[in-house]
């Protein structure tokens, strides 16, 4: 049997999720992978704010450090001098968002102390000095959501560039079978262009209703959303708590990510979905999903098995999957069911703790 002591895990996130910070799926998910792999080794997670906060929540320890300097003004690349005290503190340190300068120090301060250090890119960032060279190899491995992801950043092949996916309280996501699916269709996502939207209330089949849950970025979008949904039963909904959320996927006739590259009034993204995170929580649910053949979705959703993958952009495509589901439901529901086995099997946050540990412990 190991006596090896276990690594004091450090996770590094420019903000923390929840009302004191930021609502949104990169600091969800640093926050989950902090909370899950402080069951099984000492963790701390490092984020910044209004003011300093230091906290408990079960065996993981939350500092929040107070009225850090943001580079060039941006809101998402906050620094402050504590972070070298916190590093110093820890064995293995894992920075969520490479290209801000709070994880070039923290790279620059482990090589030079002899610490593991490890980024994770989880779509944001900012002004660093990884505009002007390259900082990858500044850490000892880059830990990816997806192959995709691996892909998009230029670490296809790289043995020191690992996917460790994303992952699913399986408890709280979870089917209830006394529920009664509402026979509407369930977006869950920012509500911003390149989410698809648009498109899904144009493909949405005459006397089916559509309910869309996300946090509102831009006013306007939601306004020219709420115009193109004019006659048609289109409810939105802001705010949900996770118990509102888990319902809302149990009722639903399944969940729709129509993620695109370019919409057709031309906003565009090259990289609309690092994950795909709301398809893995309606999955855990019990839910079938629909996603578009965009980014990363495709490596989570299994075509016939699970839901189904659409072209983006093809309304009518889309359409006809969903008068599929909803004239076929004993076959939508054995959609669901494989969709919760894959979750238990791969996307739990245990499943990602480990391949993390995995990594950090590699040569």
């Amino acid at each position: 049997m190991s006596t090896a002591k276990p690594p004091r895990v450090l996770h590094l996130v420019p903000a923390l999720f929840g009302a004191e910070g930021v609502i949104g799926g990169a600091e969800r998910y640093a926050l989950n992978l902090a909370r899950a792999m402080a069951t099984q080794v000492p963790t701390t997670l490092v984020a910044f704010g209004e003011r300093s906060v230091e906290r408990r929540e079960d065996d993981l320890r939350i500092r929040v450090i107070g009225q850090p300097w943001h580079v060039r003004g941006q809101a998402s690349n906050p620094w402050s001098p504590s972070i070298l005290g916190e590093v110093s503190k820890a064995d293995v340190v894992h920075c969520h968002q490479q290209h801000t300068l709070m994880s070039s120090t923290a790279a620059a301060a482990c090589r030079l102390s002899g610490r593991r250090v490890f980024a994770t890119d989880l779509g944001g960032g900012g002004w660093d000095i990884s505009a002007y060279v390259s900082t990858d190899r500044w850490f000892d491995g880059h830990l990816h959501l997806s192959e995709y992801s691996r892909r998009v950043f230029g670490h296809e092949g790289k043995p020191w560039a690992r996917v460790i996916l994303g992952g699913v309280d399986a408890k709280l996501f979870s089917p209830a079978p006394d529920v009664v699916r509402s026979g509407a269709p369930l977006f869950v996502g920012r509500i911003l262009p390149h989410k698809g939207i648009g498109g899904l209330i144009d493909a949405l089949p005459e006397r089916m209703s559509l309910d869309v849950i996300g946090p509102v970025s831009d006013r306007g979008i939601l306004e020219q959303l709420k115009t193109q949904a004019a006659g048609k039963a289109v409810r939105f909904r802001h705010n949900c708590d996770d118990a509102a959320l888990v319902d809302a996927y149990r009722r639903a006739l399944c969940v729709v990510l129509p993620s695109v590259y370019r919409t057709a009034d031309g906003h565009e993204s090259t990289v609309p979905e690092l994950l795909g995170q709301t398809l893995l929580e309606a999955m855990a649910c019990g839910t079938p999903v629909i996603c578009t053949r965009v980014a990363s979705m495709p490596e989570i959703v299994e075509d016939g098995k699970t839901g189904f993958i659409v072209e983006p952009g093809d309304r009518d495509g889309l359409r006809a999957r969903l008068e599929w589901l909803a004239a076929n439901p004993a076959e939508a529901a054995k959609f669901g069911e494989a969709g919760r086995q894959v979750v238990l099997e791969r996307f739990q946050w245990h499943h990602v703790v480990e391949r993390c540990l995995g990594a950090y412990q590699a040569p």
